[in-house]
């Protein structure tokens, strides 16, 4: 028999991404739609042993689509990860009746959830809410889509000056575990070159690709670093090609938090619609232990373990792969 869920509360948790607002708004919305009273976590899972819980209705989500970044905040929070941490969390919700848990986070905030739902049986749904797209069972994650075009826009106006002064750019993105964010920019900006955790790119091989393009008459470069490639980041990247190569005056930009930010796109305000509609649909309807991702154009269920084994699932595209090559020439 499907539990009744009368109390449902969101948080988000771990670094932000664009679209979180609107998936805050959908949660709420929905659950209010459906007669359930709904709850605010401020803070993430810090919030819920804080105690920082408040009501949340219609008017508490206004005007809020178009904005970057989270209005209940977020935290990594240590605390929770110890079992006397989750009993205070669990306590907390046990006081306002809260049967049901929306978290929207990456596989830090789902690591807490699997945990927190086996262990003291809250009905939990998860929501993909991270930069890095790197969950397994949705093949977008919330704000991997502006953080991709925040890093185009960034990569264009670099290129400006790159062509002007006969450049060669080291340009670090994000992506400690995942190089979606670097293969993806590297093709929409036209780079000469990506750095891929996932890839092993010798620094050879990247020294003699800059030499072939400058045979060519190419008037600069641009080399895309994720931040978790083997080499290290882009300044030990550089000065090592520096050293070899002479031929391009050599600077590096690292993009950081700059990526996590800003008014999230119209595809991730509509995924992050459609993921809170679901999730809460997903707990009302009996659900746990779950999170909702896009399969296609559909929105799916998948376990919170498998989703967590995302990493070691995941496989960057092989035409993606063979295109930085192939185009950049």
């Amino acid at each position: 028999m499907k539990p009744n869920i009368k109390n449902i509360a969101v948080l988000t948790s771990g670094g932000d991404a664009p679209g979180m607002n609107a998936c805050i708004r959908a949660v709420v919305r929905t659950g209010i739609y459906h007669g359930r009273n709904m709850f605010g976590v401020v803070q993430g899972y810090q919030g819920l042993i804080n105690n920082n819980i408040i009501p949340m209705n219609a008017r508490s989500v206004s005007n809020i689509l178009h904005m970057g970044g989270t209005i209940l905040k977020t935290a990594r929070c240590l605390e929770f990860k110890e079992d006397a941490g989750m009993e205070i969390a669990f306590k907390h919700l046990q006081e306002k009746e809260i049967d049901g848990l929306v978290v929207i986070g990456g596989d830090g905030t789902f690591t807490g959830a699997k945990r927190f739902g086996e262990k003291f049986g809250i009905n939990v749904i998860g929501v993909p809410g991270t930069i890095d797209n790197d969950l397994y069972g949705s093949d977008f994650t919330l704000g991997y889509d502006t953080a991709i075009n925040t890093v185009i826009e960034a990569i264009d106006k670099i290129r400006d000056t790159a062509d002007s002064h006969d450049r060669l750019f080291f340009i670090e993105v994000m992506g400690r575990d995942s190089g979606c964010i670097a293969l993806r920019s590297a093709i929409a900006s036209g780079a000469e070159a990506v750095l891929l955790p996932e890839r092993e790119t010798s620094l050879k091989e990247l020294i003699t690709k800059l030499k072939s393009g400058a045979s060519t008459k190419k008037s600069s470069s641009i080399v895309i670093v994720s931040e978790g490639n083997k080499y290290g980041g882009a300044y030990d990247i550089a000065k090592a090609v520096k050293r070899k190569f002479t031929h391009y005056d050599t600077k590096v930009t690292i993009l950081g938090h700059l990526q996590r930010g800003g008014s999230p796109s119209g595809f991730d305000r509509i995924l992050g619609s459609r993921l809170g509609f679901a999730a809460t649909n997903a707990l009302i309807n009996g659900e746990s232990m779950k999170m909702v991702g896009l399969k296609g154009n559909e929105i799916g269920l998948t376990s919170l373990s498998e989703a967590l084994s995302g990493l070691s699932n995941y496989k960057l595209e092989d035409d993606l792969l063979e295109m930085t090559h192939v185009l950049s020439i």
